[in-house]
């Protein structure tokens, strides 16, 4: 089963090239709820096998990250906190997995850890579609914003990639541990945060 759900990914992948890891990737960082996982890491396995380029799968994988960050942070900023917390409320929001929970809980990340957390929210999979609304709820610097989004999603992107790349070299093993290999990144990052929170709190 794990076989068949990895080759029909790659396959997609395959199809859509760069365009389509841009695209994934801008959904995933939009509304949308659409796992990352399942993007970069087939795209870095067919560039071990020689079908694309590793450097430009994470690229293109950022700045897909970016367009759909963007999108968030000035819808955000355009509407405001009430139109957004009421727009949330709608039975249609819970389709795309949204929920005045949700996004209280992405602000109350931003408000801990003010911009750098646009950094930082990039790197928790609960956080990373929604920490771009309270961004745009304070009018954050979009200079910053945009660096700090940049940063953690470039972060993220090459983790996947190079663990796509790494187990390319096998690709029974990519398959049986596909599930494990997508935990052990977000574990990794769950560490990643937790230093700069220590380091923060120092």
């Amino acid at each position: 089963m794990i076989q068949i759900i990895v080759d029909f990914f790659l396959g997609i992948t395959a199809d859509m090239g760069y365009l389509g890891v841009f695209s994934l990737m801008a959904v995933e960082s939009s509304f949308i709820p659409f796992p990352s996982e399942i993007v970069i890491p087939p795209a870095a396995y067919l560039a071990f096998k020689g079908e694309m380029n590793v450097f430009i799968v994470v690229l293109v994988g950022v700045l897909g990250s970016l367009v759909g960050a963007t999108v968030n942070y000035w819808i955000a900023r355009s509407l405001g906190r009430v139109v957004i917390y009421d727009l949330v409320q709608f039975k249609w929001a819970k389709y795309f997995m949204l929920s005045k929970k949700k996004v209280e809980h992405a602000e109350k990340h931003f408000l801990d850890y003010g911009a750098v957390s646009t950094f930082l929210g990039r790197l928790v999979p609960a956080v990373r579609q929604l920490i771009s609304l309270p961004a745009g709820f304070v009018k954050m610097n979009f200079g910053s914003f945009i660096f700090f989004t940049a940063l953690g999603s470039g972060l993220w992107v090459s983790i996947l990639a190079a663990l796509g790349y790494y187990f390319g070299e096998n690709e029974d093993l990519l398959a049986s541990y596909y599930k494990e290999i997508s935990i052990g990144a977000i574990l990794l990052v769950l560490v990643v945060v937790s230093v700069l929170f220590l380091r923060r709190k120092r």
